[in-house]
């Protein structure tokens, strides 16, 4: 049998001296000094997010927190009125991870602050609390997970890195859920490039890998720390996953894509890319208007083509700055766009009226017009059920509004939410079609309907937050959730990114951010469902219940022989 060592060593030789070493130094920082060690760690692990995709970054990062902790509960236990937490181990490892977190968010996040300045002569003094509020509260996730370290108390140096890679698993998962939810950044996305790595996706889903992630970069420094004699060993399983995941993955992406039907549609993406505060201004609305008109009859190599054999039109989130469907001059302007059997897909605004009431609800909405002889006509609709907090609506809205806040639409009230989930679209030539607006996108249980879609449809205005990381982080995240499905999914973006994917990640066309064209596709067939798309996070939940597993038998007495190299 293997004879585990205990949870406190001695440096046993020189190899060990700088692993030790490293350990030791930040349990002799003073408190403060920690606290800014793991604030600066948590903001270095962005650049293992998109677009920086360095996430080697992590193997440096992620152990922070675990030497941290362990120094903040051996050597810090005075606790006060303000801080009655630090009476226990859990409560002083949980400080810890909140300071990670907040480096984390902000960093992560700073991008919001773009939308404030949209209109900086109203909403700029809102800009500072977005920018730390929201990294604060988010953090408490992280805080959660570090927590789970010391929950037991017989834990060594593995079972407590076991038990942080479960506790941020299920805090990450939390994340994505409660409050609405807002997974944006999840920890798993650090492994889904290049894209092999994304192929992981398919089998584990975004939470699977985010367990993954934890024990793939925090796992051999711990086992370093745990058995000192196995260097060469312990550095191997480091790699060996992400070698497997590549291997895997690059096998996988060796199989092409079912071909597109020979019917399959021709799909023309308009990207405008107006400045968000010139939409917002009502002397600009018919010139958008236009706008959109205009490029939807010419062709990406800027020729006029009166969309000559294009089935559908795709405008973005916010192409239409108004009610189209109350305003003939538009409806008008629309039928004549478009030729017998072309639709035009846009994202709009939709006024509802309660006949009894006479109570007026505004909706974030994806309508589908016909065309032919006259005035458009609406053919389908789908509207956005997952608002985004204090950008469509205001939480505590009436109470806010007392005070003067507003969200940035600027529509007193806000927006209403679509009933339920989002549902499929039946639509001529493209078959079962998923709508998702905007930020839906991000909600890897969007995307899991009942009935299996031939494309998902997602549209955006990502205009409010600049040319910052924001919009490229909503690309690939957008990216992952065609993966973990194995639906193509086509993006339209009123600023950029807009694409067309695969549904092995891989792209098939693309607009880049802030370009003005239109992009001509034709959407590939689904691919057979992958295993994630099968069993949704109960993948998940197996790894959860595989490393607690793992965490019960370190806390079982071992005897033998010593384990030696």
């Amino acid at each position: 049998m293997i004879k585990r060592a205990s949870a406190v060593h001695q440096v046993s030789s020189p190899q060990n001296v700088a692993v030790f070493g490293y350990a030791e130094r930040v349990a002799r920082l003073p408190p403060w000094q920690r606290r800014l060690l793991v604030f600066a760690a948590g903001i270095g692990s962005v650049l293992a997010m998109p677009p920086f995709h360095l996430w080697p970054v992590l193997w440096l990062t992620l152990p922070i927190i675990c030497l941290a902790a362990d120094a903040e509960t051996g050597s810090f236990k005075t606790a006060s009125v303000w801080s009655p937490w630090r009476r226990w181990p859990a409560g002083r490892a949980a400080e810890i991870g909140w300071w990670f977190g907040f480096g984390y968010h902000i960093a992560g996040l700073f991008w919001i602050g773009e939308a404030f300045l949209v209109e900086a002569e109203v909403f700029a003094w809102l800009l500072p609390f977005a920018v730390t509020l929201l990294p604060a509260g988010l953090a408490f996730f992280t805080a959660f997970a570090t927590a789970s370290m010391y929950l037991l108390h017989n834990l060594d140096t593995v079972g407590r890195m076991l038990a942080l890679a479960v506790g941020f698993g299920v805090t990450e998962w939390l994340r994505g859920h409660i409050l609405t939810g807002f997974p944006w950044n999840v920890l798993g996305t650090a492994v889904t490039w290049p894209l092999p790595l994304m192929q992981s996706a398919a089998y584990f889903g975004i939470y699977g890998l985010t367990l993954l992630t934890v024990l793939i970069f925090a796992g051999p420094f711990a086992l370093l720390r745990q058995y000192p004699s196995c260097r060469r060993g312990v550095l191997a399983l480091g790699f060996l996953p992400l070698l497997a995941m590549y291997v895997v993955g690059t096998s996988r992406l060796a199989v092409p894509s079912p071909p597109a039907n020979p019917n399959a549609p021709r799909i023309r993406v308009v990207q405008a890319s107006v400045p968000q505060r010139e939409r917002l201004q009502p002397q600009n609305i018919r010139r958008i208007f236009d706008r959109h008109l205009a490029l939807s009859l010419t062709a990406p190599n800027g020729q006029v083509d009166n969309a000559a054999g294009i089935t559908a039109i795709v405008w973005p989130e916010a192409a239409m700055p108004f009610l189209p469907l109350s305003e003939p001059v538009a409806l008008e302007a629309i039928g004549a766009l478009l030729p017998k059997g072309t639709q035009l897909i846009s994202g709009a605004l939709r006024l509802e009226t309660d006949p009894v009431t006479q109570a007026r609800k505004v909706y974030n909405s994806v309508l589908v017009f016909d065309g032919g002889n006259g005035p458009a006509r609406l053919a389908a609709s789908y509207d956005k059920a997952h608002l985004v907090p204090f950008g469509e609506y205001l939480p505590l809205q009436p109470l806010l509004e007392l005070i003067g806040l507003q969200q940035l639409t600027r529509l007193r009230g806000g927006f209403a939410a679509g009933s339920g989930s989002p549902a499929l679209v039946a639509l001529p030539g493209l078959g079962n079609v998923l709508p998702l607006i905007c930020y839906e996108v991000i909600f890897p249980q969007a995307v899991q309907t009942a009935l299996r879609p031939d494309l998902v449809l997602t549209i955006t205005n990502d205009g409010w937050f600049g040319n910052s990381t924001g919009p490229r982080q909503h690309y690939h995240q957008a990216r992952i959730r065609a993966v973990e499905m194995g639906i193509p999914m086509l993006r339209a973006s009123s600023n950029g990114i807009s694409s067309l994917f695969d549904g092995h990640g891989r792209e098939l066309g693309r607009l880049e951010l802030n370009a003005v064209g239109t992009l001509d596709v034709t959407p590939p067939q689904a691919l057979r469902p992958p295993v994630y798309s099968r069993f949704g996070d109960w993948i998940f939940l197996t790894l959860i219940a595989a490393t607690m597993l793992g965490i019960a038998w370190r806390t079982l007495p071992q005897k033998g022989i010593p384990f030696t190299e």
